[in-house]
């Protein structure tokens, strides 16, 4: 990695202050904030002003605020980004760490679809794989994404639905179902006991896009026979923090 430029750096940790608080600053409560000399603060806010990055703040003198061109930036970010492939990197950091089997999952009607998975470092036969469709009343990730619908629009889903089995743990029951996507709604992970495959159990998260929609979960898998409830809540924060970090990655930002 070649040398760090100082002014850059320092740039770059006065727009990152406007992350915070209320997203306005004076140029004092910067130099404070980064004990930075006061002329060294001034040019460079001089300068990301002069350039877009920050904007004076309206009826406010002295305070500024991001400017337009941090917008441009970010909305191109946003463009570009392909959630199947930020999601296979994700899952990959995850399996890497815990060693089972991470997938990534979107919700179409009443089905999940695999847009990620990697396999885990041990022999584990899955019914899943990247592309298959599987019901989401029997999956941790349909779980998850079915209790993240409105009221209204799951019932649509469920009406007159029959809830189809692929194991005998399997929810068949609407009403079974609903206690289970309410208690998912509390918990905010959801977790399956062998409902799609006799001999794997499954914790999961949901992910969001920038604006906070709920638009895939993502999820760890482990047989049976390693799974236990101190396995359960290691895999369970697994599955929470690379949820959380592919959602970053898409662009949200979690209330403070």
């Amino acid at each position: 990695m070649g040398r760090l430029v100082p002014a850059v750096t320092r740039a770059f940790d006065i727009l990152e202050l406007f992350l915070q608080g209320d997203g306005t600053l004076s140029a004092p409560e910067i130099t404070r904030r980064l004990h930075l000399p006061r002329t060294t603060t001034h040019e460079l806010v001089t300068t990301l002003a002069a350039r877009n990055y920050l904007m004076p703040v309206p009826d406010q003198p002295g305070r500024y605020r991001l400017g337009v061109r941090t917008y441009q930036l970010g909305s191109r970010y946003a463009e570009e980004l392909d959630l199947a492939a930020e999601g296979r990197q994700v899952a990959q950091e995850v399996a890497e760490t815990c060693g089972e089997t991470v997938h990534v999952a979107l919700l179409e009607d009443m089905d999940v679809i695999y847009i990620a998975k990697v396999d885990s470092t041990h022999a584990v036969r899955m019914v899943s794989a990247a592309g298959r469709r599987l019901p989401a009343h029997c999956t941790a990730v349909g779980k998850m994404l079915l209790a993240t619908l409105p009221e209204a629009e799951l019932e649509a889903r469920l009406d007159g639905r029959e809830l189809t089995a692929m194991t005998p743990n399997s929810l068949t029951d609407p009403d079974a179902l609903r206690a289970a996507l309410a208690e998912i709604r509390i918990l905010g992970v959801a977790v399956e006991q062998r409902e799609s495959n006799p001999d794997v159990s499954c914790v999961a998260a949901p992910v969001r896009d920038r604006g906070g929609r709920v638009v895939a979960a993502l999820s760890v898998s482990v047989p049976v026979h390693r799974w236990n409830e101190e396995r359960e809540n290691e895999l369970t924060a697994l599955a929470v923090r690379g949820a959380r970090d592919l959602s970053a990655r898409l662009g949200f930002r979690a209330p403070r």
